[in-house]
């Protein structure tokens, strides 16, 4: 049977579609490159979780602050020098986000059993995994085979890809379209604020200012928060109240009873769009699990970086 010319042309187009996205990244990258990482980055995040519980938290949104800067590439680890300048100190990760360390000591283990062979972005998409799971929410099987970048986006990183806590609706659902994540998936993801603090710079003005907000809980967090700017600014309170350390739908029923720490968390159930799944989630946790593992899949599909793209770091910190 004879092709037309076109039909190649179709062809090799799709290889060139396959070979750009996230067809590369598997489940069993690593089952004979290094078998073993899966258990030595749980030991490490399973101890780290132990020693403060917190950290899940870090971790986990760590993976999403590198996802959302040109994909889950480990733009975020690269440390400043003088002749480069990395996303740390970029404003939604300077003096906020946490857990380097964390990573650097995985890595270190990763490094003595397999050197060379798996990627600090795939070190930090196992290790939100981890913590989601460790602190008692849903697994799912992670993909891999994400390579390290070469480079770090300070400017994407500090106007506005990563939404930040002042967001309206409308920006929160922009800006996880601009990542390939729908309105739902951007509800689910959200439901991350079941575990971790905030800073009281990050809710003030919802706990001061805001109307849609239930006035004894506002009152309870203004104790610890002050109105004045530059004062006690880094004064932390849990996302959720109810089961701070423990990750369940209780994020969504906070919503419901107006209880959300954070203005872009409670704008998710304010009288616009997105009420219904928020109501969803607050009654059946199967469902928000479910959702949340198939968004968190498909962030860390965002523009991985594969074959012969990027490096395998030898230390996250620094290029090779």
């Amino acid at each position: 049977m004879a092709h037309s010319p076109n039909f190649y042309v179709a062809l090799a187009l799709i290889f060139l579609l396959i070979g750009t996205s996230s067809a590369q990244l598997s489940e069993n990258f690593y089952s004979k490159k290094c078998p073993k990482v899966f258990n030595t980055v749980k030991s490490v995040v399973s101890s780290a979780v132990a020693k403060e519980r917190r950290i899940g938290a870090s971790l986990l949104r760590l993976f999403f602050h590198d996802c959302f800067v040109d994909g889950c590439d480990g733009s975020i680890l690269l440390d400043d020098t003088s002749s480069f300048k990395g996303e740390k100190t970029a404003a939604p990760n300077n003096n906020s986000v946490r857990g380097y360390e964390v990573i650097d000591a995985i890595k270190s283990k990763v490094e003595a059993i397999c050197p060379g062979v798996v990627s600090c972005a795939d070190i930090v998409a196992i290790t939100a995994r981890d913590s989601v799971v460790i602190l008692g929410g849903p697994f799912w099987n992670v993909k891999v085979g994400r390579r390290d970048s070469r480079t770090a986006n300070f400017t994407a990183a500090n106007t506005g890809v990563i939404p930040p806590p002042t967001s309206n609706l409308t920006n929160l659902i922009s800006t996880f379209q601009a990542q390939g994540l729908s309105t739902k998936d951007m509800v689910a993801l959200s439901g991350a604020h079941t575990i971790g603090k905030s800073r009281c710079t990050s809710f003030r003005n919802h706990i001061y200012n805001d109307s849609n907000i239930d006035s004894t809980f506002a009152k309870i967090r203004q104790k610890k928060c002050p109105k004045t700017s530059g004062s006690g600014d880094n004064n932390l309170a849990n996302l959720d109240f109810r089961t701070p350390t423990h990750f369940d739908n209780n994020y969504y029923k906070n919503l419901i009873i107006k209880r959300g720490l954070l203005h872009s968390d409670q704008v998710l159930f304010n009288g616009g769009s997105t009420d219904s799944l928020v109501k969803t989630y607050s009654q059946n946790d199967k469902a928000f699990d479910s959702d949340f593992v198939t968004a968190m899949i498909k962030m860390g599909n965002n523009k991985p970086l594969t074959g012969k793209q990027g490096e395998i770091r030898k230390n996250c910190r620094r290029l090779n």
